[in-house]
């Protein structure tokens, strides 16, 4: 592969699997790589982790709200309604309206969900085990934080199919089989909204615990939240809150197939969980980039950035730097020096990574208790997408001990 022949906008680069060997290429040659468009003025390209450290925690100098996080450039009429997003604001603003959800995520809520969390995974293991083959993706993988995002919210049990299929069709944008058009996005988007809106009607006024609740006596400099405001937090959290755990799930499961002797290590010694999940989270990598825009002139790497110059982070690339990790290309559940950036790093470092890590804990915890091993029942088809690294279906044959 030649520098020229890279192309990290085209979804079906990503079908077959995350081009890592683009990636080795670009930490290898060229680091901080101007990468053309099609349909765009181009951006510079970050595949080293040390850079991507370096952005991620400059929020002066490279802005999520100045031309939002996506790679590819919004109008200004959608832009003005995605820089209400958490993930697209900056300093003082991203400070003041994280707060008011960080209550939600810390240690000490998420230790309180343990017990429920548990009992979800038990009975999703237990249906697993006495099917003995399903499809891992829907019906493990996405329930299990698609229940719990659910109690967080508030949303009853009956519309949890239904915040499912929206968030499939929000992030699957460049996969026909989810999303036909990126009008069909804006349209999944606004039915987010107005289910947020009628939940935000049954709350008002009420004293519940849930998030929703918080959010609805929730206020910013004295100001309630508007109802856009409302509106994008929800969506946020309900897609955010399921989609990038249930990725990682199928990617852990894929990888422990794909590299039984590692499967084996962990059942024989359960204490390695903790690494494993690191290394689960290293190896899959969810979200595989963001943007940031940056505000003045400056340098990376001798590359002179412009301001205005896009500048995306590409954190599958810099959690295989061979610069920082040990045989990065190594699959390894017993890696110590793990400083991996699944979660991002800095301002906006995931306000969800303890509950994210409690789910992926819990649920292997319960599949190393009652499964033997895990085989392939069929083909593992890919998302569609240069922005999530995600599984579509994963039918998977269970071996037992019973």
């Amino acid at each position: 592969m030649r520098l020229e022949d890279v192309d990290l906008t085209d979804p079906d680069r990503f079908a077959a699997g995350v081009p890592h060997d683009a990636f080795a290429l670009l930490r290898r040659e060229a680091p901080v790589y101007w990468h053309a468009e099609r349909a765009g003025p181009g951006f510079w390209a970050l595949t080293r982790h040390d850079d991507v450290v370096h952005v991620s925690k400059r929020p002066d100098l490279f802005s999520s709200h100045r031309g939002g996080t996506n790679l590819f450039d919004a109008s200004p009429e959608d832009l003005e309604v995605t820089r209400s997003l958490l993930i697209n604001m900056d300093p003082p603003q991203h400070v003041k309206f994280r707060r008011l959800v960080r209550q939600g995520f810390t240690p000490n809520r998420v230790r309180l969900l343990l017990p429920r969390v548990r009992a979800r995974a038990v009975r999703l293991v237990d249906a697993l085990v006495e099917k003995g083959e399903c499809d891992f993706v829907r019906e493990v993988a996405a329930e299990l934080p698609l229940q719990v995002i659910a109690e967080l919210l508030g949303i009853p049990d009956d519309d949890r199919g239904r915040i499912f299929e929206l968030s499939n069709r929000l992030i699957g944008f460049d996969d026909p089989e989810f999303q036909n058009s990126f009008e069909d996005g804006k349209r999944a988007a606004a039915e987010m909204w107005l289910y947020a809106h009628k939940l935000a009607v049954e709350r008002k006024g009420g004293d519940g615990e849930d998030l929703v609740s918080v959010l609805m006596r929730a206020e910013i400099d004295g100001q309630r939240l508007s109802e856009l405001e409302f509106n994008n937090f929800f969506l946020l959290l309900a897609v955010a809150g399921n989609e990038t755990t249930r990725n990682l799930l199928s990617g852990a499961v894929q990888a422990l197939i794909e590299h039984p002797d590692q499967w084996r290590r962990l059942r024989r010694d359960r204490s390695l969980l903790d690494t494993a999940v690191e290394e689960f989270l290293r190896w899959v990598t969810p979200v595989m980039h963001f943007r940031r825009t940056a505000t003045r002139d400056t340098e990376i790497r001798g590359q002179r950035i412009r301001e205005g110059d896009k500048v995306v982070m590409f954190y599958g690339a810099a959690n295989r730097d061979e610069h920082v990790f040990e045989l990065p290309e190594r699959f390894d559940v017993a890696r110590i020096d793990n400083p991996h950036v699944a979660f991002g790093i800095g301002e906006h470092y995931c306000m969800g990574a303890n509950l994210a890590r409690m789910e992926i804990r819990v649920l292997f915890e319960e599949l190393l208790r009652r499964v033997e091993a895990l085989e392939l029942a069929g083909p593992v088809p890919r998302l569609r997408s240069c922005f999530i690294s995600g599984i579509k279906t994963m039918p998977v044959r269970v071996v037992t001990e019973e």
